[in-house]
């Protein structure tokens, strides 16, 4: 039986962060431990180009977020992990569906739009800040998707549009040429509900209320006990919602998960919730906080695994390119 490929992707933005981990790398590992799928992880690093123009900066994060999937349990032995800015055939094959892609498609993109909303609220020029980098991005996307021929991608309910765009760019081809690229499917992770930060919007570095996976063990304990909370005294009943009990449910088995709930329901304060939030997330990252920093201690350990990577993803990716090449006409044919 075929296995079905899956494709996972992350921007390097530094340091991952526990939204990052549950909403997204903590699933896609999982998958990957499965036995009927193909696995396959990428570092976005030409999709931070948008906003990262510092040559440092951009490989340091590659290292961190490369770092941070091992650390956090991906085997590469039984999937592959590489960075994209190696595989040249994903930028020959975004050209070839950027000619594919109605401009219309681009100005409904979540991320230029909220641009152009931000653009006008301050008003600014709708174009102001917005390279064309942003603005083409999701065909990038497209093409890290398209040209490994993935099934499925696992993603948070934040970037369906994102497979969707895919999805109907190469619907645009297809129709012209022929089914050569497989059109995705993607799959909802469990976890899919937005993550709490601290100030109970969703875990994001753009509002500053984010963890990182692998801060020092008394950092993470004074971010948590730094969570605003309301003024019930410790022994009064309290509903089993909110930043700490969800952020707890998000780390816990069902069986704990009531355990707290009858806690909140008899009376817990404010200060032991916290304290047992903190033991809940320390025990799951501490071991993958020793193993991350390691790797960044080594970076050639890193450098092995990604190598390694970019030779099987090239093999498979020249293959669908020459396919792709002589449908559309610019392939040389061999005399």
């Amino acid at each position: 039986m075929n296995k079905k490929i899956c494709l996972t992707g992350i921007q390097p933005t530094g340091h991952p962060h526990l939204g990052n981990y549950i909403g997204a790398m903590k699933p896609a590992i999982q998958l990957s431990g499965t036995t009927d799928s193909e696995c396959y992880y990428f570092i976005a690093d030409y999709h931070a180009l948008i906003g990262v123009h510092d040559a440092k900066t951009l490989q340091e994060n590659n290292y961190q977020v490369a770092a941070s999937w091992i650390a956090c349990g991906l085997d590469t032995s039984k999937a592959t992990l590489y960075l994209q800015s190696q595989i040249p055939e994903v930028f020959e094959l975004q050209w070839i569906l950027t000619c594919f892609t109605p401009k219309g498609l681009m100005n409904r993109a979540h991320a230029y739009k909220a641009k152009i909303q931000l653009n006008n609220a301050e008003k600014r020029d709708q174009d102001f800040d917005v390279n064309m980098g942003l603005f083409s991005y999701p065909i990038l996307m497209a093409a890290d998707i398209l040209f490994l021929g993935a099934h499925t991608v696992p993603i948070g309910s934040d970037q369906v549009q994102h497979v969707e765009i895919a999805r109907d760019i190469a619907s645009h081809f297809n129709f012209k040429y022929g089914d050569i690229l497989t059109l995705p499917e993607f799959k909802l992770n469990t976890n899919s509900t937005p993550i709490p930060g601290l100030d109970g919007r969703k875990m994001s570095k753009s509002y500053n209320n984010h963890i990182p996976i692998f801060i020092e063990e008394k950092k993470l304990r004074k971010m948590i006990m730094k969570i605003k909370t309301d003024s019930k005294a410790p022994e009064e009943p309290k509903e089993p919602k909110g930043i700490i009990f969800d952020l707890y449910s998000k780390f816990s088995n069902e069986e704990e998960i009531d355990q707290l709930k009858k806690l909140y329901s008899n009376g817990i304060s404010w200060g032991d919730a916290k304290q047992l939030l903190f033991e809940k997330i320390n025990a799951e990252v501490s071991p993958m906080r020793e193993k991350y920093q390691e790797l960044i201690e080594n970076p050639a350990l890193i450098d092995r695994v990604l190598l390694e990577g970019t030779e099987i993803v090239r093999l498979k990716a020249r293959k669908l390119l020459d396919e792709i090449r002589a449908a559309v006409g610019v392939k040389l044919k061999q005399r």
